[in-house]
């Protein structure tokens, strides 16, 4: 494993340990408080750059925005999947933001089901509640709020 692969592991392990007295810690109000914050990263991205660039520009200007604004990041933070206890897969999500809420990044024609689906499961592989999905694919940024709850079955 290279040295940024360990060091993202690594994070992310430290994430995980902490999931729980995160997830504690925070209540409605301030989850709804970090997504706003978010989302005016998001936007200040979109009015700044406009459409037309690939994924990875988007990223890194959200991550430099969000930083600007005090709000710490974790970038290409890997998540495991195992199945029946033995490890399957990794997938990375494209922002983990104050260590409990994913941002994944599309440049898209438009959001549809399988980026919703990719956000469920990224949720449930990190037992994180709340996913912010966002495409920069258009003059106007559109996203979506994907939550982890009982009524999609993994809550």
């Amino acid at each position: 494993m290279n040295a940024d692969k360990q060091k993202a592991a690594n994070s992310f392990e430290r994430v995980r340990t902490g999931l729980a007295r995160f997830s504690l810690a925070l209540d409605q109000q301030e989850y709804e408080a970090l997504t706003e914050r978010v989302l005016g990263a998001v936007f200040e991205v979109s009015n700044t750059l406009g459409a037309g660039f690939l994924e990875k520009v988007y990223e890194r200007a959200l991550v430099r925005e969000l930083g600007l604004r005090g709000i710490r990041t974790a970038v290409q933070a890997p998540l495991a999947v195992s199945y029946k206890g033995y490890a399957v897969g990794e997938y990375f999500v494209d922002i983990l933001v104050e260590d409990v809420l994913m941002v994944e990044l599309k440049c898209v024609e438009r959001l549809g089901n399988e980026h919703t689906a990719q956000c469920l499961n990224y949720l449930r592989a990190s037992g994180l509640g709340v996913c912010l999905l966002v495409n920069f694919q258009r003059a106007k940024v559109e996203w979506r709020r994907i939550l982890q709850t009982s009524e999609n079955g993994h809550g």
